[in-house]
């Protein structure tokens, strides 16, 4: 790992650490100008698969928000491909699977032999990390098996995941081992991202939220927990984050993943507390308060702050990723203000803001 004593890792180790460390879900993306150029001449897959260019978008991100982790850029779906399942983007609609896994059969078909066709994203990852020398980690992540099995099974984006949830309860041998054969290609992948230099890894279960919560300890849960047991023995830490999940955090606790993502539904020492404060937590900002007026947008950020009392472990974030059209300087703002949250000096834990009024900073890294 580059950067094994950053207060990022640290936080997520749970660990004391001089302020909150603050990165954001989707720091690289359509909101920035920087990452429109590049998206102007090259494709979403072409960015993921050219390992200089997916370096680039994101070191641009952390290094113009200022932010305390670089997470490397790539797209949910890349192992579906080495898995034998290719997609394609259309406009307007997302992802579009080609030919949907609905049967025995395709299951059966779907290969767990190629991850390594995957090093793209490692070679990236190296590039990122050679870049900051140490100066602040870089996460790698993956999908989780569930929202991955879904996109696979759904052929796309889905509001009420009929055919998804369909094979779990109709057919549970097969999907049992379309689960098995998603944690076995993404642990290696994600594990390859760690050698190449990650220093976390975050595991996005996107869609998880649609599920009750017997579901998921029954479909979901041991899945996981065998994922973030691979990926735990890499030595990096594992976040585990999914949206719309405030009814199932006790159960994604029992997973062992060393943070728990939260989403803006729930207050943050809520959601601590549904998870006995065994692990750190990361969020948790609605992304679109980032449009709001500063005004509204700086007590409810200290909110958050103040909900994690000073006790180890908190990373904030957003409670899921940055939208396309956010504007910059609130992200940069929001950045800014976080870091300079000071830590609390009285016995009540709670910190005190002593961030400036928000500037916008013109910086234009690059690779």
């Amino acid at each position: 790992m580059s950067a094994p004593d950053s207060i990022f890792v640290r936080a997520c180790r749970s660990q004391p650490v001089e302020r909150t460390p603050v990165w954001f879900m989707r720091q690289a993306g359509r909101y920035m100008p920087e990452y429109r150029a590049v998206r102007k001449k090259h494709s979403l897959l072409e960015i993921c698969k050219k390992p200089e260019l997916a370096a680039e978008v994101t070191i641009t991100a952390a290094e113009i928000l200022g932010v305390d982790a670089a997470i490397i850029f790539a797209d949910l779906l890349l192992p579906l491909e080495v898995m034998g399942l290719p997609f394609h983007f259309a406009a307007g609609e997302g992802p579009v699977i080609e030919k949907p896994v609905r049967t025995r059969a395709d299951v059966t078909q779907l290969r767990t032999d190629r991850a390594a066709e995957l090093n793209y994203v490692s070679d990236a990852v190296c590039l990122v990390a050679k870049h900051f020398a140490g100066k602040i980690p870089v996460i790698g992540f993956c999908g989780a098996p569930f929202t991955l099995a879904s996109y696979m099974i759904e052929g796309g984006s889905s509001r009420h995941y009929l055919h998804t949830k369909t094979m779990m309860y109709n057919s549970p041998a097969e999907w049992d081992e379309l689960m098995r054969k998603l944690v076995a290609v993404t642990a290696e992948y994600s594990a390859e991202q760690v050698r190449a230099g990650a220093d976390v890894v975050q595991i996005f279960d996107s869609w998880v939220g649609c599920l009750s919560v017997e579901d998921y300890r029954r479909y979901v849960q041991p899945h996981v927990t065998s994922m973030v047991k691979q990926l735990q023995k890499t030595g990096a830490p594992i976040i585990y984050f999914g949206t719309d999940s405030a009814t199932l955090l006790p159960a994604m606790n029992e997973t062992g993943a060393d943070v728990i993502g939260l989403d803006w539904r729930i207050p943050l020492d809520q959601g601590w507390r549904a998870l006995n404060y065994r692990c750190a937590v990361q969020g948790n900002l609605d992304p679109v308060l980032l449009f709001a007026d500063w005004r509204e947008l700086k007590p409810r950020a200290q909110s958050i702050l103040e909900l994690a009392a000073g006790r180890p472990g908190h990373i904030f974030n957003l409670g899921h990723g940055i939208l396309p059209e956010t504007p910059v300087e609130n992200v940069m703002n929001l950045a800014r203000f976080v870091r300079e949250y000071a830590p609390a000096t009285d016995s009540s834990r709670i910190r005190r803001p002593v961030a400036r009024s928000p500037k916008t900073e013109a910086r234009s890294p690059h690779v």
